[in-house]
């Protein structure tokens, strides 16, 4: 039987059963598998092994179910912005209403979003807006970015994650630092060049002080003389920065630390080293093993061995794919 689990779940359905059918204590059972003690206490004290629900057993709601039915239709009719809607709500209908509770009733009731009603009712007038896709570039433009790490048990200090994806195949490198400064981010650019099995001639990063001195000269201009930007003129990179204010520029790197991020939610680790581990373990799998749909479905080094049969110009090693699982 096929189990849907929750997207944070640290346990399997198996686990779960093996869990109640366990003599071992709470702290043998929680570092057999790698769980919290309340996480066992938690599944021992149950006889079922499927997640509940987290929805609460009764909503309170500042309005009742005949004042949301007129909320809901003066929405669908009159496509009033919630904040007008709002306005309209205190003053006819209930005035402790709260923005928020206005919106969580839209949201239940199927009317959070106004664009989606306006396009229902006026089909003829959506516009399709496109979204500016990246320009198509050979492997070789790296973006970089830095990740906190999460606090181990052991550790006095955060560590920092320096982030490197190549825009054209996915393709990923990291380390992690003690700290963020301008000597760390020479020492990663150094380790990415000599990693990276492609030319590195693009580079693209955020403002921050560990890559640029653009908002501490007089100028507001990145001066040259950082010690990023020299690292970067000695391997014939060019070092590009995204625009101020705007994060989404450097997005693709910005979306694999989100997949670090759930993998840190969803593991328990005791200690710094094993952290550690089970970055560079999953680094592995990513670069050799995920298929992107970014990537017709194939691997980031697939795609780097794609490229290098129609130019191997631009590499500097050859690319090897490791052996996945049996299929």
């Amino acid at each position: 039987m096929a189990y849907q689990l929750h997207s944070e779940a640290r346990t399997t359905p198996k686990i779960r059963a093996e869990i109640q059918a366990s003599t071992l204590g709470l702290t043998k059972l929680a570092k057999k598998y790698n769980i919290t003690k309340a996480t066992a206490l938690k599944w021992r004290g149950r006889d079922e092994v499927e997640d509940r629900s987290h929805r609460p057993h009764k909503l309170n709601t500042t309005l009742n179910e005949a004042q949301e039915d007129i909320v809901v239709e003066l929405r669908r009719f009159l496509l009033l912005p919630i904040d007008d809607l709002l306005v309209v709500t205190r003053e006819f209908i209930n005035l402790d209403v709260s923005r928020s509770g206005l919106g969580r009733c839209l949201t239940r009731h199927g009317v959070g979003n106004i664009r989606a009603l306006r396009a229902e009712q006026n089909p003829s007038e959506e516009k399709k807006v496109s979204k500016k896709a990246f320009k198509n570039y050979a492997p070789g433009f790296i973006h970089i970015d830095i990740k906190y790490l999460p606090k181990m048990p052991d550790e006095a200090h955060h560590r920092y994650l320096f982030v490197a994806i190549d825009r054209a195949t996915r393709w990923v490198y990291f380390r992690i630092y003690a700290d963020q400064t301008q000597v760390s981010s020479v020492d990663f650019l150094r380790r990415v060049t000599e990693a990276c099995p492609v030319h590195i001639n693009k580079i693209l990063t955020d403002n921050g002080t560990q890559f640029t001195d653009r908002f501490t000269s007089k100028e507001k201009k990145a001066t040259g003389n950082h010690a990023f930007d020299k690292a970067c003129t000695e391997h014939a990179i060019e070092h590009r920065l995204i625009p101020p204010r705007h994060p989404q520029t450097n997005g693709m790197v910005e979306r694999f630390n989100g997949r670090i991020s759930e993998l840190n939610k969803q593991t328990h680790f005791t200690s710094a080293a094993e952290l550690e581990a089970t970055l560079y373990a999953y680094l592995k799998v990513y670069n050799h093993q995920i298929p992107q749909r970014a990537l017709n479905h194939q691997t980031p080094i697939q795609a780097l061995m794609e490229w290098q049969k129609t130019t191997p110009d631009i590499f500097t090693k050859t690319v090897h794919n490791h052996t996945g699982l049996d299929t």
